[in-house]
């Protein structure tokens, strides 16, 4: 049960990767932009968890469904995956709201 939370979170990055694709929301439009986005948004939200527990203001939580494994003091190893998740989810709205519109020629159904 120590990986429920882990499994999850990587289905989800998968289904951002499957929409992406489908939509070409952020990599299939510019994979390289999309990529130093994407690690830069990482890197801040884990240097911003890192201030927080360093003044005590973030805890790891205990629950089942952890691995228990952590990458530094109560920085658990799902969190990266988390971040990764929250900021291609970002990415994706993005890539979705400032999409083109798509024009119908006479003959299509709209």
């Amino acid at each position: 049960m120590g990986l429920l939370y882990l499994a999850a979170l990587l289905v989800s990055l998968f289904g951002m990767t499957v929409l992406d694709r489908r939509f070409s929301l952020f990599f299939c439009r510019d994979a390289r932009r999309a990529a130093i986005v994407l690690v830069a948004g990482v890197a801040f939200f884990v240097v911003w968890d890192l201030f927080g527990i360093g003044t005590g203001i973030f805890f790891r939580g205990e629950t089942d469904f952890m691995t228990g494994l952590q990458v530094a003091p109560e920085l658990p190893v799902e969190e990266p995956f988390f971040l990764a998740l929250l900021s291609y989810l970002t990415m994706n709205l993005y890539g979705a709201l400032t999409r083109r519109p798509v024009r119908l020629s006479k003959g299509d159904a709209p």
